[in-house]
This record gives structure tokens, C-alpha cells and sequence, in this order.
């Protein structure tokens, strides 16, 4: 099986968070860089369990510049067999999912894992994009996924319980918790890393159809009032005059 695994780096979660140029830019002077967990815990680990269980390889393959790289590592550490990374600005989902579309095209991938989405941004637009390109079957926010022969069995958390689908392979998969459980680097595969091959590929001048206008800091956390546990009536007062409705 031919699996390929949509890999992107975002802040570690302890990063204090600015912006530079007009508020239009994220600062990243001396941010902590990490794989995006919804893409290391869930799709890399499924991916590399389903490898070891039917055979095949493992490709992760990442849009952007060069910082990308000690990101990337990490993911052949855990047990990628070798990465691709795509030399272009990584500005927006829609060109991040048409570049990583226009290179897969014609690799004969049998599986395309992403994560649900990027902590940093939350848009959850590039898995769904990258099938819409390639014309594949797409299942999203999947939580479990097994495969036999050339069907794919996924379970989704949906409203109220869980649905099962079937696919036919190739197809592109989002993976939300539940999928896998995360694996840690072990000193054998750090050093294994290093030398496994990281492939940078020019971009395919892929447009992007959106900019940012600007980011803002959410409105910094109320002190928290503390009212007595007998004293019912400043509670009372308190939620019907002061408390904002949320």
C-alpha cells in the first residue's frame, strides 16, 4: 500500500502568540515549531500502522520553505520512510491543497491521510480540497479506518453516534482522535531520520485565492469573582446584573 501523509508544522500549544507588519503577519521569531498533532498522532501513526500491517510505504509531504525541515525530521523519526517537501509559500488552503494535488496526481498514492485540521488555524479546508482536485472519495473527521484488500471500512463521530462508511481505494481521509494513539520518537528512529531522503520539489505556481487582512488577540480573560458558598443572594445578584450571556 502507497500511503501519503499531509504534514505541516504549527506552534508548540506554550507559544506566546504576536504579529508584525500591521498585525498581518504571524511573529515567529523564536516560536517553538512542532508537527501538527491532529497530523502526527492520528494520519502519520494510522498511516505507518496500516504499513506495518499490510506492507507498502509511508511518504509525508509538506508545502513551504526550508524552516519546514526540522519539522519534517521529526516525522521520519516516528517512521515515514522518506518526505517530500514542495517549495512554495504555504498562504492558504487553497493553494497549499493544489499544489500537494498537482504533485500526488500521478504517484499512484492508494491513501491520502491528513490531519482534521491545523491547531493554529482551525480551517480544516485542506483534506477536503485535495479530493475535490484529484477527484477522489473523501471521508472526513474519521476516527478509526481499516482496510482490506481495496476497501476502506471508516467509522465518523457524528451527531448522536457513530457512522460507517465504505470506500473504494484511492481515497483521502481527515483523521481526528480516535484514529491512532501518538508514538514517540525513539532514539533508532532520530538517528535513522537522518538520513532518510527529504525530497524538495518546486512548486507548481499554484494560486492562492485569499490573503490576510489582518489577525487579532482574543479580549484578555475577566477576573474571576468568588462569592461564598452561603451566600446565595450576591450570586443571584451578581448572574442577573453583571454576568454576560455567552
Amino acid at each position: 500500500m502507497k500511503i501519503l501523509v499531509c504534514v505541516s508544522k504549527a506552534p508548540d500549544t506554550t507559544t506566546k502568540i504576536s504579529f508584525t507588519d500591521g498585525d498581518t503577519k504571524f511573529n515567529e521569531t523564536g516560536v517553538q515549531f512542532i508537527v501538527n498533532p491532529y497530523d502526527e498522532w492520528y494520519a502519520l501513526v494510522r498511516g505507518l500502522e496500516l504499513k506495518e500491517k499490510l506492507g507498502g510505504s509511508v511518504t509525508t509531504v509538506t508545502v513551504g520553505g526550508a524552516e519546514n525541515d526540522p519539522v519534517i525530521r521529526k516525522a521520519l523519526a516516528i517512521g515515514a520512510d522518506d518526505a517530500v517537501r514542495i517549495d512554495a509559500s504555504a498562504t492558504d488552503a487553497y493553494g497549499v491543497a493544489l499544489e500537494i494535488s498537482n504533485y500526488a496526481k500521478d504517484k499512484g498514492y492508494d491513501l491520502i491521510l491528513c490531519g482534521k485540521e491545523t491547531i493554529n488555524y482551525n480551517g480544516a479546508q485542506v483534506p477536503a480540497l485535495i479530493a475535490e482536485f484529484m477527484d477522489m472519495p473523501f471521508a472526513s473527521q474519521a476516527t478509526k479506518l481499516e482496510v482490506e484488500g481495496s476497501v476502506a471500512t471508516i467509522e465518523c463521530d457524528v451527531q448522536g453516534g457513530t457512522e460507517v462508511l465504505e470506500g473504494n481505494l484511492p481515497l483521502v481521509l481527515s483523521a481526528a482522535k480516535g484514529m491512532a494513539e501518538q508514538r514517540i520518537p525513539n532514539m533508532r528512529g532520530i538517528m535513522a531520520a537522518r538520513t532518510k531522503k527529504l525530497e524538495v520539489v518546486p512548486g507548481s505556481g499554484a494560486e492562492n485565492t485569499s490573503e490576510v487582512v489582518g489577525y487579532s488577540l482574543p479580549n484578555a480573560k475577566s477576573e474571576c469573582k468568588y462569592v461564598d458558598a452561603d451566600n446565595a443572594e450576591e450570586l443571584i445578584n451578581l448572574l442577573r446584573n453583571e454576568a454576560k450571556a455567552i
